[in-house]
């Protein structure tokens, strides 16, 4: 930049005015948003491609690829599309392939019981957890971009399908259904809950077409942790009948939680003893096993899979016992081999379901896009968060015709997946197979399980979401506010219900943004000595503050939550209130306030936008400024509010001289403002 017009080496100390520079520093003519765009081109046009709306940006990508719809153009979008077209050309057999296999298989392992116990939280039978562990997976393998992903059923959306299947498919108070009874009501409980997977997957495929991937930014990690922490309070408490084998209805609704702990209080007296001791045992052996795979994992060539250990232990005890028939433990019963009939779920019903598949949706996308994007962090890869909606929105839309119910990426089996050496998707198909084995095969060695160890299984499966809690110490000291966020939404979460307490930690969530938007403070800066930087004055005595210039930075945008805020700093700081014209009222010493401010420069950098009303705002601040005799510079504004307040009038308010590309270049026009008989000598460096 030496070489920009006005270009020149620093005269000597004295010659320019007071301030301090170091000797032989080089400076320039201070540069106006006009003057730069003559220098460095016409940005004209940026203001309005940001200015544009959504929908006709939208509409103008999806006519481009319409236009690329033939040769070259359709191959890059079928790439776009179909990840493994991508990594499969790249994958390195000989150093993955063993690591997939393994942790596909292992993974694969866990999935049987764990789709099986998860099916019951959601109401239906069993056999559905095995589907959903089958379609679901293979989709994302074709369509998903998290290489270290693991989905199926996962713990908290089964629970949340489980409150609506029980809320639109409630079994009759008379129980002591009859065996067709009892296949009827199942059928429909199913058909509710592929409803209502179909219904989530509809809504998914939507927000792709719409490429709203950035919609899970607003379900920050606060609330995704207090969401996943709390529900787990909920899987544990709706076991806990099944733990003692009470057959119990199950409560849904608001204060869910405090309604089975009364039941089960209530009932206690009436607990199956084998049951009772069926969970107690199945407790003892998963739980120390969840901790030696967590303590020991760097030492183990594959975690311990104790979930199929203690599946088939249990069910060679009731066989060889016949705990079944002697003391009426309920048991899984027959696994139907092969596949379901594909057929669309009841259409009907979807508009009474869309309350329900909205926050279903919400949750597989954060906690799918959130886990996906700490694996991409840790292992130097991204990911696409719309190619993520996609890849779950196909995959609950079409895996809803085999009547399964919501799934999305799972906690657990990620961290086993990626702990077991997995590296690519194709670790999902070695998890179909084991799967696929089981619904093939395999299944009538599961007749005899106990559904007491299914629910063994759902509580030790949520061992990382208590474990979350621990964070909150640590939370604490980094921001209070997400601190704040985290409690809010966890008791909203355990007191009322999951779908509720989502929404509730959401808002809350925003609220805390805009208050915070709403308590900055307006900073008056002074030069640091020696430098060219600007900090705020309350920062150190030693800043340099000219009479009569008052430089102002406001770190925040201007829209019609923060447009009081934004007049009362200013009034405050200019004395353009009730205390006087012009009389600044500056954190400097008492003999440094009596100037009046002739000149100000408000610092725009931190304002990152500005709405109707914030433009009206700033443009009654300049036509007060220019009332009360005082200058107004505006610097380092961004495309964007620039592109605002030229839309509201602010070129008839002030000149295009008044707006300069940096808080330098308006100081220095400032001083020489200041300093007319002076010598011309401009304090912008090189």
């Amino acid at each position: 930049m030496s070489g920009l017009p006005g270009a020149r080496t620093c005269p000597g100390l004295g010659e320019a005015s007071d301030l301090k520079f170091p000797l032989g520093a080089k400076f320039r003519e201070p540069l106006t948003e006009a003057r730069f765009q003559q220098l460095f081109g016409d940005a004209e046009q940026e203001p309005e491609l940001l200015a544009e709306p959504r929908l006709s940006r939208l509409c103008r990508r999806w006519r481009r690829r319409a236009r690329a719809g033939s040769g070259p153009g359709a191959w890059r979008l079928l790439l776009a599309r179909l990840p493994p077209l991508r990594w499969l050309p790249h994958y390195r057999w000989r150093a993955w392939l063993l690591g997939d296999a393994v942790a596909g298989v292992t993974v694969g392992i866990v999935h049987v019981p764990q789709g099986m116990a998860f099916a019951l939280l959601t109401s239906v039978p069993p056999v559905f957890g095995l589907y959903t562990s089958f379609f679901p997976v293979l989709i994302y393998t074709l369509l998903g971009t998290g290489r270290h992903l693991s989905t199926g059923t996962f713990a908290v959306l089964s629970l949340m399908t489980g409150s609506a299947v029980e809320r639109l498919v409630p079994e009759p108070l008379a129980g002591n259904l009859s065996g067709i009874e009892r296949e009827q009501l199942d059928a429909q409980r199913v058909g509710a809950a592929a409803a209502l997977a179909f219904g989530s997957g509809a809504l998914m495929l939507g927000m792709f077409a719409l490429q709203l991937g950035v919609l899970s930014t607003f379900l920050s990690e606060p609330v995704v942790k207090a969401l996943t922490s709390g529900a787990a309070l909920h899987v544990l408490v709706s076991q806990l009948p099944s733990l003692l084998g009470l057959p119990l209805p199950r409560q849904i609704g608001c204060f869910a939680l405090f309604k089975t702990l009364a039941a089960v209080l209530t009932a206690l007296p009436r607990s199956s003893l084998a049951e009772l001791t069926i969970s107690a045992l199945s407790l003892a052996l998963l739980v120390p096993v969840k901790e030696l795979n967590v303590r020991f994992r760097d030492k183990l060539p594959t975690p311990i899979p104790g979930e199929i250990i203690m599946v088939l232990l249990a069910s060679v005890l009731c066989f060889t016992s016949s705990l079944d028939t002697r003391y009426n433990v309920q048991i899984v019963g027959l696994l139907p081999g092969g596949f379901p009939q594909p057929h669309l779920p009841n259409l009907a019903a979807l508009p009474r379901l869309l309350a329900d598949s909205l926050p279903m949706a919400l949750v597989t996308f954060a906690v799918s896009a959130s886990l996906a994007s700490i694996y991409a962090d840790k292992y130097s890869y991204t990911i696409d968060s719309n190619q993520e909606l996609l890849a779950h929105g196909v995959s609950n839309f079409l895996s809803s015709v085999f009547s399964c119910f919501p799934n999305s990426a799972t906690l657990a089996t990620t961290s086993l997946l990626v702990d077991a050496g997995g590296n690519t998707q194709l670790a999902g198909l070695f998890s179909c197979i084991v799967v696929l084995l089981v619904l093939l095969w395999l299944g009538p060695f599961f007749y005899y399980l106990p559904k007491a160890v299914l629910a063994c299984i759902n509580i030790s499966s949520m061992r990382q979401m208590f474990f979350q809690m621990q964070e909150l110490p640590q939370l604490w000291r980094i921001s209070r506010m997400d601190f704040a966020v985290w409690i809010v939404t966890w008791v909203a979460v355990v007191i009322l219900s999951v779908d509720l307490g989502l929404a509730i930690g959401v808002v809350f969530s925003m609220m805390t943004v805009v208050c915070r938007t709403q308590r900055v403070q307006c900073l008056a800066l002074g030069l640091a000595e020696g430098t060219e930087l600007y900090r705020p004055l309350r920062e150190s005595h030693k800043l340099l503050k000219v009479p009569g210039l008052c430089i102002l930075s406001y770190p925040s945008p201007i829209y019609f939550g923060t447009r009081g805020q934004f007049r009362r700093s200013l009034e405050w700081h200019l004395g353009l209130g009730e205390g006087g014209k012009g009389a600044p009222k500056t954190d400097s010493p008492p003999d440094a306030v009596a100037e009046p401010v002739r000149v100000v420069v408000l610092d725009c950098s931190g304002i990152a936008f500005a709405d109707a009303a914030g433009a009206r705002e700033v443009l009654q601040l300049a036509s007060r400024c220019r009332d009360a005799g005082i200058h107004l510079l505006l610097a380092q504004c961004n495309a964007s509010v620039l592109g605002t307040l030229t839309q509201a009038g602010l070129l008839d308010r002030v000149t295009p001289e008044q707006l300069f590309v940096s808080v330098q270049d308006a100081a220095a026009h400032a001083l020489e403002r200041l300093e007319p008989t002076g010598p011309k000598t401009c304090t912008v460096w090189v």
